[in-house]
């Protein structure tokens, strides 16, 4: 196991739990490619810009992580957001893995995967019931989150 990169993980994970947008960002290489659900894929200003909206936002939030690997090149971890989902008021808690590619001492590709069906029950409730499996109620939350970074880059 690559303990730099393990230990890159550690230090993402852990300004993730301080909500330090900033140190999150400086793990990413300028080009990096993000990619989870709700936000489809970012690539470069636009990941870093992700991760300082949603912790400019966050609300009753808490994070753990465990299960962090790395060689190399790649690496893993799990990880567990609780959270107050703005839009509806209604606590989230998902349970995500993470896929990363290593360059140059820093991340350039990250990939969070986790039930968009299940994270939908608990943000949207009824509806996500119902729609959370659809690739309709998937589209309309990955463009609304888009639209809301869109908006936070432009009031920076």
């Amino acid at each position: 196991m690559s303990e730099a990169n393990a230990a890159l993980i550690t230090r993402f994970y852990l300004a993730f739990q301080r909500l330090d947008a900033e140190a999150m960002a400086a793990s990413y290489t300028d080009d990096v490619v993000f990619s989870d659900p709700a936000f489809g894929t970012l690539r470069g200003q636009d990941a870093g810009d992700m991760w300082r909206m949603l912790a400019a936002r966050a609300k009753d939030f808490s994070l753990t992580f465990d299960h962090v690997h790395a060689g190399d090149h790649h690496g893993s971890a799990n990880w567990t957001a609780t959270y107050l989902f703005s839009q509806t008021g209604r606590t989230v808690v998902n349970h995500i893995h993470a896929r990363f590619v290593f360059r140059d001492g820093k991340i350039c590709e990250h990939h969070d995967h986790f039930d968009f069906w299940r994270w939908s029950r608990q943000a949207l409730g009824t509806p996500g019931l119902l729609l959370g499996w659809t690739p309709l109620l998937k589209g309309k939350v990955r463009g609304q989150a888009l639209k809301g970074l869109r908006a936070f880059q432009a009031g920076r």
